[in-house]
């Protein structure tokens, strides 16, 4: 992994984070591909409709929700990688994987897989 590489992926997973834990959707589009599904055991939505629910639900941040989500791993291979996050959301424990391509330069997540954390 080239230092450029990891600096900019884990910005990315920042601005998820961040996006997340503000419900900021501009912040969110940014960060996600335009055609990016969102997937998790029974569930499948677009970037758009997961995004609608993003905005629909309790904001963590105006509920004084603590910030910590963490980073914890990143499998890259050229301008492939997943990523594997942990994020507290509203009184649960969510572990994502998303999968991000590099393309024209830029990260972007083109796949979320998620489930509660066992």
């Amino acid at each position: 992994m080239s230092a450029s590489d990891s600096v900019q992926i884990e910005r990315l997973v920042e601005d998820y984070f961040t996006g997340l834990h503000r419900a900021d959707r501009a912040l969110l589009d940014t960060v996600f591909d335009d055609r990016a599904q969102l997937q998790a055991p029974g569930i499948r939505r677009t970037k758009a409709e997961w995004l609608e629910l993003v905005v629909s639900r309790p904001v963590p941040a105006e509920r004084g929700d603590a910030f910590a989500y963490r980073l914890e791993a990143i499998d890259l291979f050229g301008e492939q990688a997943v990523v594997r996050v942990y994020c507290p959301l509203l009184g649960r424990e969510f572990v994502d994987f998303l999968s991000l391509l590099k393309e024209q330069g830029r990260w972007r997540i083109v796949n979320k897989m998620y489930a509660d954390k066992p």
